[in-house]
């Protein structure tokens, strides 16, 4: 331990400290879509469909596979930001090398499984045979690198626990600006097609990884992250992996929403399932704004936390909560006042158009209604508390499909939407009841 464990919290919780741990956040967040569009854009210039639908196939199915990893980065921001905050160093490295540990395992089992998983996810999302011919070519190469790919949600929470969100905007923009750049050169110059966008990938994933391990090199700077018996201290391990169960139970409810949003919008037609698309794509802009004043929240909570100091915890809500409804009240004003003009430019049917507007308030309201939702999602995630998360979660959830039950066969799509407020709604509420509890513990955490 350091003599003086405020030193993590000596500079002042200042909205000046929360914009620069934040605006990084969001400005790596912000070059995520660019890529995506690179990859589409390359492989249509082959002038076929089949090699984009491949590509977006495989992308989706992978993304999938690493998104189950998530957990590695918000536990890990709470565990390493909890020991920062205590001034407790050496778990500081320590709890790094459990996760990447976790993230090496997870990526080699992949590897490993991999003729099952593509087996089920094909099975899954049936594709024509040349589309799938495709996809294969692509998933068989860029498997290569789950470990890496994983490992990066790792170092980026060890990153956002300890205030360096300059490298994950860095790391990133690095890895963003290589894929890029190898698409044009392997598809557009060397003409090597689908296989060439996923040999762009793993290398820019790769490039991604050795950054990030550059810049966590504090940790590795002390002897303890490698010092095995504390590494694999069973009480240590266990706590690592209740906190990251619940979290992953939470995500997946989670994501059983969102994609039971999209699945049931398609029973109403292909105009609505468009227009669904097309305004949730509103929401996403929002969500990636806000990550940064949550990842920000995660942080400050958690380094309180470590400390053991009510009023640190307190004041850190307050600012971070305070710019994520700047954010949230922004992007409703822009949806309400500019809403109709991104809808002409993201869909050119007129009956997609009409149909969007239709459901438009909705998407005005999910930025207010869900504020709350997302930025207590990374409070909590700072302290830890991955039970109450799970928990307001599964209330979020069952509210969500009991509102479907009831209001889809009245007011159909309308209905769906209206659920989807419900779930934010509750998870918000339901977790905004438990907040008292979690500032209690502050004080018995440190």
């Amino acid at each position: 331990m350091t003599a003086d464990p405020a030193a993590a919290l000596r500079e002042e919780i200042s909205h000046r400290r929360v914009l620069k741990i934040a605006l990084p956040i969001v400005l790596s967040n912000a070059t995520v879509p660019i890529l995506g569009a690179v990859d589409v854009g390359v492989v249509g210039q082959m002038g076929e469909a089949a090699p984009i639908g491949a590509v977006a196939l495989g992308a989706v199915i992978l993304s999938t596979m690493y998104w189950i990893f998530g957990f590695l980065r918000m536990g890990t921001v709470g565990l390493v930001g909890q020991a920062e905050g205590a001034g407790d160093r050496a778990e500081v490295s320590a709890w790094l090398t459990r996760a990447l540990v976790v993230a090496l395992v997870g990526g080699f089992l992949m590897i490993v499984m991999q003729p099952l998983i593509f087996w089920s996810a094909f099975r899954l999302a049936p594709a024509s045979d040349e589309v799938e011919g495709l996809a294969r070519q692509y998933l068989a190469i860029r498997i290569w690198t789950a470990p890496a790919a994983i490992a990066v949600f790792a170092l980026t929470g060890w990153l956002v626990a300890m205030e360096k969100t300059a490298g994950v905007f860095w790391v990133q923009l690095v890895m963003n600006g290589v894929n890029i750049v190898l698409d044009l050169v392997f598809v557009l110059v060397l003409d090597w097609g689908v296989p060439g966008v996923a040999a762009a990938t793993v290398i820019a994933e790769i490039t991604g990884c050795a950054l990030a391990l550059w810049f966590c090199r504090a940790a590795f700077q002390r002897p303890d992250w490698r010092d095995w018996p504390r590494i694999f201290d069973r009480a240590k391990l266990i706590r690592m992996a209740l906190l990251n169960t619940d979290i992953f139970l939470r995500s997946l409810m989670l994501m059983i929403i969102f994609s039971s949003f999209v699945f049931i919008g398609a029973r109403f037609g292909d105009v609505t399932l468009a227009a669904n698309q097309v305004l949730i794509q509103f929401m996403y802009i929002t969500v990636y704004a806000m990550d940064g004043f949550a990842f920000t929240a995660e942080s400050l909570i958690a380094r309180a936390y470590g400390l053991g100091k009510r009023s640190h915890v307190r004041r850190s809500v307050i600012v971070t909560s305070f710019w994520g409804l700047v954010v949230c009240v922004t992007s409703a004003l822009a949806f309400a006042l500019a809403g109709g003009w991104i809808i002409d430019v993201m869909a050119k049917d007129p009956d997609v158009q009409q149909a969007a507007r239709a459901f438009l308030p909705y998407m005005v309201a999910a930025p207010v209604v869900g504020c709350a939702a997302w930025m207590l999602d990374g409070i909590f995630i700072g302290a830890t508390r991955g039970r109450d998360m799970r928990n307001m979660m599964a209330l979020s959830f069952a509210s969500y499909w009991l509102a479907i039950l009831v209001l889809l066969p009245i007011w159909g799509n309308h209905g769906l939407w209206v659920a989807l407020l419900i779930s934010f709604a509750v998870r918000g509420i339901t977790l905004g009841a438990r907040y008292p509890a979690l500032e209690r513990h502050a004080s018995k955490a440190g």
